[in-house]
C-alpha cells in the first residue's frame, strides 16, 4: 500500500485534461498543536522546588511538576504567613474549643468556640473532604499534598519556638494534611452563605429540646456549660467585601492589546489577606498574582503570558433558607412535608474536645438536626422551629464545592480568551466572584459563574412576584421559599450557559453592583434574579468606576498603563463632584445665621469656610476631606438628591443636592462629629487617616502612618476604611471604636484607623514582548510583626499612592533577586 500511494504521488494522482482549468490547491494545513498536559505528581517521590524572593518579598518558584511547585508556595507562604493558616486549620477541623475553651471572651458564656466547632461538623465539611480527596483530580490532589508538604518543611526547618511570635509555641501550631488543606478550602466556599449561620444552626433544636451541649459521659467532671450565645439576623457580607475590577480590549487601549485592572477591597489582617507570588514550571505555566491565604498552589487574581484576570464579590446569592411545613400529626415536630408526603428530621450527635482548665479538656457532645434542604436553624424572633407548624433550614449551593482548585488552575494554564472562558464551562469553583479579563489579542470577557442556586420557573415566577416573598427577603436581606412543594427546591448550580456572560473587544468592568450595567453599551438582562438586580440605582462607586473609564484615557480615549495606574489610584469623590459646589452655596448663603441641631444653637461659618478649602480628593495633603466624609455618612442614611433615580441614566442619577433644613443638619451634624472627636475642622487627611500596626499581643504598636485613599461613602474607586469585625482568625489586634453610629471617627481621637480595602492592586498591559504590570500589596507581604517585609509596600504607599513594577521576565527576576533556595522533601540547600 505505501508503494502504490508513493507512485500515484509521482504521477501526479488524478490526470489533468487539456482545456480544464486548474484545480484549486488547498492551503497546506499544519498538524495541530500537541499541548502536553501539565505534570501533577514528582516522579520521584522526592519534590524540588527553587524559591528566588525578589525586591519586597515576592516570591518566584520554579519546580517542574504541580506537586514540587506547590511546596515550594506553601513553604513560602508558611515563610510569611504561618499563623494565619495554622489558625485557620484549627478553625475549619472544628477544633477552636480544645485549645481555647469554650468562649471566645472566657467565662463569658458567649460560646463562640462552640459554636463554630459544632457548626462546621454539622456542614460536614471535614467529613467531606476525607471522603471525597481521592476523588479530586490529580492535579488538585498534587496542589493540596505539596502545599501541605511545604507548610510542614517551614515548620520543621524553622521550629514552632523561632516561629512568629504572634503564635510561636502555641499548641495548636501543627503539622498539616492535604485533608486539612482540602478542608479549609470547602470552607471558605461558604462565607458568603453557610459559614454566616453557624449561630442559628448552633440554637437549632425541636420543641421541648435543650440545644446547650451537654457532657458525653454521666460520670465526667462536674464541669457545668455556660452557654449564652446572642445570636441575630446574620449579615450576607460582614465583612463589606468589595473590588473594582476591569478588562480593555483592543478598542480601549492604546497598543490594541489586553489591560486588566484589579484592585479587591479585602481585610488587611485576617483570613482573606492576599499575598503576592510567581509559579513557573517551564513550558507549561508562567503565572503571576496574589491569592487569598491557604491557595494550595494556583493564583487567584493575577496573569501570565497571555491572559490577565481578576475578580470582584458578586451580588449573587449562593443560598436559600426554606420555611418548612411540619408534619401537623407528628406531635415531636421532627418531620416535614414536601408535596404531600411526610420527610423526617434527621438527627446527628457530634462530641468535641473542650478545654476547661490548663492541661484539662472534657468531651462535649451536641445533637444537630438536618433536612433534605439542609441544616435546621433559629434566630430568635424571625425563624422559629414549631409556631405557625413551620420551621426553618438552609440549603448552601457551595456546600462540597470541589472545583475550586481545578477552576483556578484552568484559569492558570489558558492561552488566550476561549480557553479561558472554557474553564468555565468545565468547572464551578469560582465561589463567589465575578470574573473580568483581558489576553493579548484585545479580546474581553466577563461572567459571574459563581454557583447559583438554579430554581425552578415556578420559584423564580413565585419569588419575584408573590408580596410575601418579596417581603421577607426585603426584611431578612436573602432569599426564603417555601419548603412544602418540591417545585421550590434547587438541586445544583444554575449551568454555564444561563449565567450573566459578555465578550468582545471594548471592555468589562464590576464594582459590587450586578452584572446588568458589565458594559454601558451592551446592558445585560434576562438573567435569574439570585445573580443581582437590574435597572436599579447604581453606587457611588460603580458610577465613579464608569466616570473614570470615559475620563480617563486622555485626550485619544484609550488607555496606555500609566492612565490606567492613575485611574486605580485616583482619589476622587463622586459624591463631591457631584454636590460639593451645591452643599458650599448652601452653607456660605447660611453665613453666621446658627443651625438648630437639637437642643443647640451651631454657628456653621467656620466648617463652611474649612470645606471651602477642600480640593474635592481623598489625598493625605488634602484639608477638611474628613468634614466631607462625615456629612456623606449622614448624608447616606437620608440622602436629598434634587433628581431621582432613572434608569435611562443610571450612572449618573440620582443627582444634585436639596437646599433645605436635611441638608443644613446633616452638614452641621457633621462639624460636631469632626470636633467631638478632636480634630480641627481644616485638618488635613493625612492627620486624620492611617495604618497602625498590631504588636504580637494585640496591643497598638503607637506608630500611625499617613494613609491616603476614599472611602465607599463618597464614592470613592480607591476605597478604604475601619474594620471593627472579627477577620476571621483568633489573632490578637487592636481597634479604636467609632464614636457614634454615625462616624466612624474613633472615639479616642484616633481618626479613620485603616485595615480593609484596597489591597492586591494590580495594573496589566499585553505588549508585543509580553505583559508589563505594575502592583502593590498595600499591608505588604508578611503579617508577623518586625520582618523585613511587613510594613515596607505600606510605606510605599503612604509615601504616594503608587504601584512598582511587577518582576516576571527572567532577566527582571535575576537582576532583582534578593535571596535563593533550593528545597527538596529530604534537604534544602541555600
Amino acid at each position: 500500500m505505501f508503494s502504490l500511494a508513493c507512485l500515484l504521488a509521482a504521477c501526479g494522482g488524478e490526470h489533468t485534461y487539456i482545456g480544464t482549468p486548474a484545480p484549486t490547491v488547498p492551503e497546506p494545513t499544519l498538524p495541530p498543536t500537541v499541548v502536553t498536559p501539565v505534570p501533577s505528581f514528582d516522579n520521584d517521590g522526592i519534590l524540588t522546588a527553587n524559591i528566588r524572593w525578589t525586591d519586597y518579598g515576592v516570591p518566584h518558584v520554579t519546580a517542574d511538576n504541580l506537586e514540587s511547585m506547590s511546596y515550594g508556595v506553601g513553604y513560602a507562604f508558611a515563610k510569611d504567613n504561618i499563623c494565619i493558616l495554622a489558625d485557620q486549620i484549627v478553625k475549619y477541623n472544628s477544633q477552636r474549643a480544645k485549645y481555647l475553651g469554650p468562649d471566645l471572651i472566657a467565662a463569658s458564656g458567649d460560646s463562640e468556640h462552640l459554636i463554630n466547632d459544632f457548626g462546621f461538623l454539622t456542614l460536614g465539611i471535614r467529613k467531606h473532604a476525607e471522603q471525597n480527596i481521592n476523588a479530586l483530580s490529580a492535579n488538585s490532589q498534587a496542589l493540596l499534598s505539596g502545599y501541605a508538604q511545604g507548610y510542614n518543611k517551614y515548620l520543621a526547618d524553622t521550629g514552632v519556638s523561632n516561629i512568629d511570635s504572634a503564635c510561636a509555641n502555641m499548641p495548636w501550631v501543627q503539622p498539616i494534611t492535604d485533608i486539612d488543606v482540602l478542608t479549609y478550602s470547602l470552607g471558605i466556599a461558604l462565607l458568603p452563605g453557610a459559614a454566616n449561620f453557624l449561630g442559628p444552626m448552633f440554637l437549632a433544636a425541636p420543641p421541648g429540646e435543650n440545644y446547650i451541649p451537654y457532657q458525653q459521659s454521666v460520670n465526667a467532671s462536674g464541669y457545668q456549660v455556660n452557654a449564652k450565645p446572642i445570636v441575630k439576623l446574620p449579615a450576607i457580607n460582614p465583612g463589606d467585601l468589595g473590588s473594582n475590577g476591569w478588562g480593555l480590549g483592543k478598542d480601549k487601549t492604546e497598543n490594541g492589546k489586553g489591560m486588566v485592572l484589579a484592585n479587591p477591597h479585602f481585610p488587611h489582617t485576617g483570613n482573606l489577606r492576599f499575598w503576592q507570588f510567581h509559579i513557573t514550571i517551564p513550558e507549561h505555566l508562567n503565572v503571576m498574582g496574589g491569592s487569598l491565604t491557604g491557595m494550595p498552589g494556583v493564583v487567584n487574581i493575577g496573569f501570565n503570558e497571555h491572559v490577565a484576570w481578576t475578580h470582584t464579590f458578586s451580588s449573587a446569592e449562593h443560598f436559600v433558607v426554606y420555611q418548612l411545613t411540619l408534619n401537623p400529626n407528628d406531635p415531636a415536630q421532627m418531620s416535614q412535608v414536601i408535596d404531600g408526603v411526610n420527610r423526617v428530621i434527621t438527627q446527628k450527635e457530634f462530641v468535641i474536645d473542650v478545654a476547661v482548665a490548663p492541661g484539662q479538656t472534657i468531651k462535649l457532645a451536641k445533637k444537630s438536626y438536618s433536612t433534605h434542604h439542609g441544616p435546621m436553624i433559629i434566630i430568635p424572633g424571625s425563624f422559629e422551629w414549631g409556631p405557625g407548624g413551620s420551621a426553618f433550614a438552609i440549603k448552601d449551593v457551595n456546600l462540597g464545592n470541589v472545583d475550586i482548585i481545578d477552576h483556578w488552575l484552568a484559569m492558570n494554564l489558558a492561552g488566550n480568551i476561549a480557553e479561558f472562558e472554557q474553564a468555565f464551562q468545565d468547572y464551578d469553583g469560582v465561589i463567589f466572584n465575578n470574573t473580568m479579563s483581558a489576553d493579548s489579542e484585545g479580546n474581553v470577557y466577563y461572567v459571574d459563574d459563581s454557583p447559583v442556586p438554579y430554581l425552578t420557573d415556578i420559584a423564580l415566577k413565585e419569588m419575584t412576584t408573590n408580596p410575601l416573598l418579596i417581603g421577607a427577603k426585603q426584611a431578612a436581606g436573602f432569599t426564603i421559599l417555601p419548603g412544602f412543594l418540591s417545585a421550590f427546591d434547587f438541586e445544583r448550580a444554575v449551568p454555564y450557559a444561563n449565567a450573566p456572560k459578555y465578550s468582545g473587544t471594548d471592555y468589562v468592568q464590576n464594582s459590587n453592583d450586578s452584572f446588568w450595567l458589565t458594559n454601558l453599551n451592551a446592558p445585560i438582562t434576562g438573567i435569574s434574579p439570585l445573580y443581582g438586580k437590574v435597572e436599579n440605582e447604581q453606587s457611588l462607586r460603580s458610577r465613579m468606576a464608569h466616570k473614570l473609564l470615559a475620563d480617563s484615557a486622555g485626550s485619544d480615549g484609550l488607555f496606555n498603563l500609566q492612565e490606567l495606574e492613575l485611574a486605580l489610584l485616583n482619589n476622587r469623590s463622586y459624591l463631591a463632584e457631584d454636590i460639593l459646589a451645591e452643599l458650599l452655596s448652601i452653607c456660605q448663603a447660611q453665613g453666621s445665621t446658627a443651625v438648630v441641631l437639637g437642643a443647640g444653637n451651631i454657628d456653621i461659618s467656620s466648617g463652611c469656610s474649612a470645606l471651602a478649602l477642600w480640593d474635592g480628593t481623598m489625598n493625605k495633603n488634602s484639608s477638611s476631606a474628613h468634614l466631607f466624609r462625615e456629612f456623606a455618612f449622614l448624608f447616606a442614611q437620608n440622602p436629598q438628591w434634587q433628581q431621582g433615580f432613572a434608569v435611562d441614566s443610571a450612572t449618573t442619577t440620582p443627582k444634585g443636592l436639596v437646599n433645605n433644613t436635611t441638608t443644613l443638619e446633616q452638614f452641621t451634624q457633621a462639624i460636631v462629629n469632626v470636633e467631638s472627636a478632636g480634630f480641627a475642622l481644616d485638618a488635613t487627611l493625612g492627620s486624620v487617616q492611617f495604618v497602625e500596626r498590631s504588636l504580637p499581643d494585640g496591643s497598638a504598636s503607637g506608630v500611625k502612618i499617613p494613609w491616603a485613599g476614599a472611602h465607599n461613602i463618597e464614592g470613592g474607586f480607591n476605597v478604604f476604611s475601619p474594620m471593627t469585625i472579627n477577620d476571621g482568625t483568633l489573632l490578637r489586634r487592636h481597634n479604636y471604636s467609632a464614636q457614634n453610629m454615625d462616624s466612624p471617627l474613633s472615639a479616642d481621637s484616633a481618626g479613620y484607623h485603616i485595615n480593609s480595602g484596597s489591597s492586591w492592586m494590580t495594573v496589566v498591559n499585553f505588549t508585543d514582548d509580553g505583559p508589563v504590570a505594575r502592583g502593590l500589596l498595600t499591608y505588604s507581604q508578611s503579617s508577623e510583626y518586625g520582618s523585613d517585609h511587613n510594613l515596607d509596600q505600606t510605606l510605599l504607599y503612604s509615601q504616594q499612592p503608587q504601584l512598582r513594577p511587577l518582576r516576571f521576565t527572567e532577566a527582571d527576576i535575576e537582576a532583582n533577586k534578593v535571596s535563593e533556595m533550593t528545597i527538596t522533601s529530604t534537604v534544602s540547600s541555600n
